[in-house]
This record gives C-alpha cells, structure tokens and sequence, in this order.
C-alpha cells in the first residue's frame, strides 16, 4: 500500500500495522519465558544460599583454628619460659602497656631475693608448695565441698596456679578460668623447677598500681633492694599479695599488721617447708 505524505512526514498504514503485530508477538513470548526465568531465578537463590553456607562453614572454621591456637599458646610458653634468661611480663602488665600506662618491674633472680620473702610468701599464700604437684587437692576439694553446700568459699589458689593466672589468664574469679588454670598449674609444676617457679612468680606478682615483682615492690615500699629485706618487711609484702591495690606493705593498717605478726612467726619455723627451694 503506498504511503501518503503529509507536509514532510510519511504516513505509512501498514508499518503501524507490522509494528502492533510486533508488540503483541512480544506480549506473547513474555508469557512463553517466565518459567525459564523462574528457573533461573531458583538457581541463583540455591547458589547464593549454597555460598552463604560455606562462607559460614570456613568463618567458623577459623574461629575454631584461632580459639584452638590460643588455647595452646601458654603451654608452648610454659615450654620457653624454662631458661632462666627469659624474662616473661604478666597479663596485668601487658594490659597496662594497652592502656599506656606504664609499671614497674625490675627483673631479680631467686639467689637475689631475700629468703626471709621467699619464706613468708610460701607460709601466707602456699605452705604445701614443695609437696604438691602444682594443685592443693586437699584444699581443693574442700572448696568444693564448701560451695556445694552453700557456704562460703575460701581461697586454694597454690603459687602454681597463681603464677598461670598472672603470666597467661585474667583476675575475677571465673570458672571458666578456674578450669584453664588448673591444668597449666600441673603443666607448668612439671616442667618447671620449683626454683623457677618461686622466682617467676615473685617477678610477676603485683604489689601495688604498676608495682610488679618483688624488687619493684621492695623498693617501693621500702626503699631498699629485694635482697635486703627483713622478716617484718617481707611478711608485710607477703600479707599485701591477695589485695595488692587495697593493702599498702608500705603503710600497713592496723590489721595488716596484726595479718604480717602471724606470717612472721610462721616464716621463722618454716625450714622444712622450704627445702625444696634451698636444698
């Protein structure tokens, strides 16, 4: 059919029909396509989700890696902190590094401690300390028996296990914590000397804000080396230990001193407590 021209624009009939006849072919074939899109759609959905899965998967996978690393990292330490040129830092101290705070700690060696400290640490905090495996089970269990019973319970924390807590777990009281320290008490009891042990824990051990260790605290308290220290000196640093931050061995309350009269008397009748460490 020929085209009419109006002015300067054709006017073509027939195109405008093949074009509606276009269009409506194309309605048409939408309806033919959905399900082939629908399909498609479910493919994606089930490989998005497949995805997510597995992205899951290895996420908690490396959680798993990362919680099983840490919790052997302290008994490969226990390991590397045999040799006594090794100088390990706290938790305490190391949150205080964080923080940018700071402390003190002057590293002294067991044979530049004063006994009479060494005496009265062991006769306030652990009096089977060279008998036990790194675990006071007699006290333990009647922690136990305490609390099962609904009293209240008192402390059993040996010098082993206080010296886990301090070089690789947090203070508060946690069972959970409770839990971690008593195998790295018996772990670190074994491949540790207990030479070693005395002289690790009395170079972590807070005594005071920043104030770790016994030459730091001797200093602090009393202006004088960790080796000079005297019997009533040294019993108050030792009372000081389960309350550092409350209890002041340099200016000792009325009750501390009564606490550092009772460690004194027990330290001077310690020698066979002792001769693990001194043999």
């Amino acid at each position: 059919m020929p085209c009419k021209a109006e002015k300067t624009v054709q006017f073509c009939p027939y195109l405008l029909y093949e074009n509606f006849m276009d269009y409506q072919a194309g309605v048409s074939g939408v309806v033919d396509i959905v399900p082939e899109t629908r399909e498609e759609e479910e493919e994606v959905s089930s490989s998005r989700s497949r995805g997510f899965v597995g992205a899951l998967r290895r996420r908690w996978r490396q959680i798993a890696m990362i919680a099983a690393a840490i919790i052997v990292l302290p008994y490969v330490l226990i390991i590397l902190y045999v040799p006594s040129f090794i100088h390990p830092i706290s938790t305490l101290m190391l949150r205080d590094l964080v923080l940018l705070r700071g402390y003190d700690r002057q590293w002294a060696s067991f044979d530049n401690i004063s006994p009479n400290l060494v005496q009265s640490v062991m006769m306030s905090e652990d009096g089977q300390f060279c008998i036990h495996d790194g675990v006071d089970w007699m006290q333990m269990r009647g922690v136990v028996t305490d609390a099962l019973e609904g009293e209240s319970t008192r402390g059993a924390s040996t010098i082993p296990m206080q010296t886990a807590k301090n070089l690789f777990l947090w203070n508060g009281r946690s069972f959970i914590r409770k839990g971690m320290e008593l195998p790295l008490a018996l772990v670190a009891d074994f491949v540790w000397s207990k030479r070693r042990m005395m002289e690790l824990y009395l170079n972590v051990a807070e005594w005071g804000p920043g104030i770790y260790g016994a030459e730091a605290a001797a200093r602090h308290h009393f202006g004088v080396s960790a080796a000079k220290l005297t019997r009533r000196q040294a019993a108050l640093l030792a009372v000081a230990l389960p309350n550092p931050i409350e209890r002041n061995a340099g200016k000792p309350g009325r009750g501390l001193r009564r606490l550092a009269s009772v460690i004194e008397r027990r330290a001077g009748r310690s020698g066979e407590y002792i001769k693990c460490l001194y043999e």
